[in-house]
Formats: C-alpha cells, structure tokens, sequence
C-alpha cells in the first residue's frame, strides 16, 4: 500500500469512527445542589479547613454524579458556588482557590494529580468524570498569581476568577471558562481582562459555558450562540429569583426557545434567598425543570435532547408592525415593575384586542380568559428603557400579567398565584431587536411545556387552553446595543477561536 493510499484509508476510518460514535441525542443531568456553607464570616480559614467544607459538599454532588450516570446521562451540570458558597471577601475565598491551568496542558487530573501543584478539588472532580463515564461540569475558584509589572495587577498580588470547569468522560479537563459579568456581591473576584468565549466539543454536539447573570449580556452569551454555533450551553448558575420576569424556569427556558439552543441550567437550593429553579431546556419545550420554595433539599433533573436542535428564524416585528396602534386614551395608567416604569391598560372583559406603546415598543394582545373574575386584575403593559437596578441594560417588554391585587397600583409586584385561566392568548410587539425571550409562566411558579409556540412573524400564542392560571405571558426583549456598556472588542471571534475555544476530543 502507497503512503497516499494509506493516508486516505486513515482518514476514511477516522470519518466512518466519528460518523458511527456521533449521537443524534444525548441524555443530559442537572443537579440542584442544597450548598453546605461555611460560617458565617469573613475571616480567612485555614486551607485544611476549607477542604474539609469543599468535600463534604463534593460527598453530596459525587452521589448526584453517580445517579445519573447509572441513568444514562452523557453529562451533567453542578450550580454556581457550589462546591463552597457565596458569603466571602477577597481574603476569605482565597483557601477555597486553586489554580486551574489552560486545558490545553492535556491534563487528567485524576491520574495525575499533582502535576500543577496542590489541586484536590480538581483530582476529585477529575475522577468523578473519569470513574463514572460522564462530562462533569462545575463550578471553582481559579487563582492567578501576577505582579507589578502588570499595571492591572491587584494589590495583593493575584487574580481571583469565578471559574467553570468541565472534565470529559476520561477525566480530562476541557474547558475553563473565567466569568465575564460579575453580579454586584461577587467582589472577591476579578473580571477577566478579556471576555473569555469557551466552547468544548463532544459527539452530542458542541457546548459553549456560561454563568449566571452572563445571561443578561451579549458577551459571552449571544457570541457562543451566533458567531461559535454552539448546540448547547452549560449553566452553572446561584440565581435569586425575581418576578414577575426574572424567575429562574422562566427566563432560562425563554433564553433557550428565543436563542434556539439547548440549555442546561443547575441552580443552588437556598430558599431563604429565593434561590431555587433549575432545568433541561429545548429550544421548543422545557423537557424537565424544577421549582421548589418549601423542601430544603436538592433535586436531580434527566432528560434526553437533541444533540443539533433546530431552530425557527423569526421577524420579532413583522405581525405587530403591520396593526394599527389603537389607541387606549384615559385607560392607559402607570406602573412599576422591577423598579421600571411600564405603560399599562386593563383587560376590561373576558375577551379583547388591546394595544399599549412606550417610546418605540408597541404591544398588541388579543385573548380570551375562562371566565372574568371580579377578585383579579390583568393588565397588558409595554416597557422600552434602560433598566439600572442590580446592573445595567436596555429592556423592551411587552407583557400580560396578573396584578397583586384589585389596586391597579399592584399591577408589575410579585405574584406567586392566580386562579383566572385563559382559553387562549396572542401577544406580539413592534421590538427592534432580534433578540425576544418568550415566557410563558403559571400559577404556582410552574411551565407550560407545549401549550404555546412562538411563529415566524413574531407571535406569541396559545396552542390550547393553558392548564394552569396565568401569571404572566411575556415577550422579554434586550437590546445590546443600547447598554451603557461596552460590547467585546471586534477581533474577540478570532482571538478566542485561536486561544479560547477547549474542545475535547471525540469521545464519550
């Protein structure tokens, strides 16, 4: 056999190898995780003490890992803090950190441990993946050592990143993805001097990483999705809920319908702080999700997705733009919702057409509710602003939404029951930007899975009567460009396609 000939049947049989180990679905895990914390204080704690509390959180997550590769799962996501908390200052994280290298170093921790200094929690990790065949995603602390030399250098002498890590089904790690947008508490963390765009490759498709309130912003979040076409993305997540919008189920399965990517979201259990709310999402339907204000324990979630979802293109403005904006006269009134000012008018009857506008966003609903009830308000509202509370970026909303009361001063508060049901719902707006997050929730803080779809002219409608009352139908809408901050610089694709993008090798 010729050199030429035997190059060609090499790459033929590593063509036919990866046409035969490629998956068309995979079965993917989340694990909502009751965080053990540490005591409260911000005094530093020995390192031995600090591994004592990340084990015994790693006891817990290790019997989660174990579950659902018994059941199948090809990968699973752990929560944000979730190997040790959130309650911390720059001095108290610091015996929590390790230093977790490029994956590039081809590095299996499990087998050699000692091999980038001092790094059980990733050993542990490592092994976990590796004895149990599966991905495993978590979520550390990353230290980075630096100097005077390095004007951006903190005064005590290091970097300190919020950090996810994914190890293969080998053990191997993948993918180390430092936190672009930092919530206002995490000041024990610094802010990666570039934002980092990290992907990995598997035979159930391509995943891109991010966290928590990443989600809000274009960087990373929207460069995964539009310019790496990623399938899946990998949510390692602390989130406090807020309604009526902000709820985690809510806006992680909008994100994931609106952006039309798988999206794997494991949330911490802490509900004296509202937080709790993780889930499987596919871009058609949430496939599992779980909302729990009463237990204190953790829950695992499985379902199987596809490994290339498909994804329906829509004109977020073509139906609405094509109404007439009626108008609503002395019946529009003002309203607060998130500490932002809504226009609003009130559903007066049982069924209706309505129109509300703010600035540039107009919104139309058409509806028919069960019954009308004289104990429930619903209004529709439009808001078109910049939001400024707990961060900062340009929102516009349209939104049907039960009031707290019959006050029509309630209407935008925190509503957490219904007992009105609608037959059937038709929302749209005139949004000017291609990025709408459709959400659709019920009363008790529950989904609709496949009782409503979104169309190609940018509608939001009911497939059937829905099978719970209604909190709230909305189109939630971000317009990037718009923020008061700034977007990545424009050689971020391909600087990060060259340093940034971890992909594994083809393997289970």
């Amino acid at each position: 056999m010729t050199t030429s000939q035997l190059l060609a049947y090499v790459a033929i049989s590593v063509f036919c190898v990866l046409e035969v180990n490629s998956r068309d679905t995979f079965i993917a895990a989340v694990y909502e995780h009751a965080v053990i914390l540490p005591n409260a204080t911000l005094i530093s704690v020995p390192r031995k003490e600090a591994l004592v509390l990340m084990n015994r959180n790693l006891d817990v997550l290790e019997e989660a890992i174990t579950s659902a590769a018994k059941q199948g799962a090809h990968i699973i996501v752990t929560p944000e803090d979730g190997i040790y908390g959130w309650k911390f200052n720059r001095e108290s994280i610091y015996p929590y950190l390790e230093d977790i290298p490029d994956p590039q170093v081809d590095w299996i921790p499990c087998i050699h441990p000692n091999r980038f200094g001092h790094t059980p929690v990733q050993e542990r990790l490592s092994c976990l993946a590796k004895d149990n065949s599966i991905y495993v995603v978590a979520n550390i602390g990353d230290k980075k050592p630096c100097n005077a030399s390095d004007l951006q250098c903190p005064p005590d002498g290091r970097y300190q990143y919020n950090t996810d890590v994914v190890y293969d089904s080998q053990g191997k790690l993948v993918a180390r993805y430092h936190k672009q947008n930092l919530f206002m508490s995490e000041d024990q963390f610094n802010v990666p001097k570039e934002p980092e765009v990290v992907t990995f490759n598997t035979t159930f498709g391509r995943f891109g990483i991010i966290t928590c309130f990443d989600i809000l912003f274009h960087d990373p979040a929207v460069t995964l999705v539009k310019d790496f076409h990623v399938d899946t993305i990998v949510f390692p997540t602390a989130w406090m809920n807020v309604l009526p919008h902000l709820s985690a189920i809510e806006f992680h399965s909008a994100w994931a319908m609106g952006m039309g990517v798988n999206f794997l979201a494991s949330n911490t259990h802490h509900i004296s702080k509202k937080m709790t709310g993780s889930g499987i999402y596919a871009p058609d339907s949430p496939r599992a999700f779980y909302y729990d204000m009463k237990t204190k324990e953790g829950k695992l979630l499985l379902s199987q997705l596809d490994s290339h979802p498909k994804h329906l293109v829509v004109n977020w403005t073509s139906y609405a733009s094509g109404m007439e904006a009626l108008s609503t006269g002395n019946q529009e009134f003002k309203g607060t919702v998130f500490f932002d000012g809504f226009s609003f008018v009130e559903l007066r009857g049982v069924t209706g057409n309505y129109t509300v506008c703010q600035k540039e966003l107009c919104c139309h609903l058409s509806y028919k509710m069960s019954e009308k009830r004289s104990d429930e308000i619903y209004a529709l509202g439009a808001f078109d602003g910049l939001h400024t509370v707990e961060g900062s970026y340009h929102l516009q909303i349209c939104t049907l939404l039960k009031c707290k009361t019959t006050n029509l001063h309630t209407c935008g508060d925190s509503v957490e029951t219904a007992s009105t049901r609608f037959d059937m719902f038709s929302l749209s707006g005139t949004f000017g930007t291609q990025y709408v997050f459709p959400e659709v929730l019920l009363s008790g803080i529950q989904l609709a899975p496949g009782e409503f779809q979104v169309s190609s002219d940018g509608r939001l409608f009911s497939l059937k009567p829905l099978s719970g009352p209604v909190l709230t139908v909305t189109l939630f809408g971000r317009m990037y460009e718009k923020d008061h901050t700034t977007n990545a610089s424009p050689d971020l694709i391909s600087q990060t396609l060259k340093e940034k993008s971890a992909a594994s090798a083809l393997k289970h």
